[in-house]
């Protein structure tokens, strides 16, 4: 008989959103300043109101970063401040 579940386990695999301030801390800023630019709509990248929370998804927090080893849809473009 062949198992329909999968191999990998649950835990081990990366979630597909991190909170607003991990993000923020990945990227070098406090918690004041990365739910600032989150309420202006100003974060680096892109982020989701779900409820009264802020996440950020994963995959684009890693292409703002260059983790990425192919093209996604959800990169976040480069800001030019200034």
């Amino acid at each position: 008989m062949t198992s329909t579940t999968p191999t990998g386990h649950p835990a081990q695999q990366e979630p597909e959103v991190i909170s607003l301030l991990t993000a923020g801390r990945l990227l070098g800023m406090g918690r004041t300043k990365a739910y600032r630019l989150a309420k202006a709509g100003e974060f680096p990248c892109r982020v989701l109101r779900i409820g009264g929370r802020y996440a950020v998804p994963v995959r684009g927090l890693r292409a703002l970063l260059d983790y990425t080893n192919e093209a996604s849809s959800e990169s976040c473009p480069a800001r030019e401040d200034g």
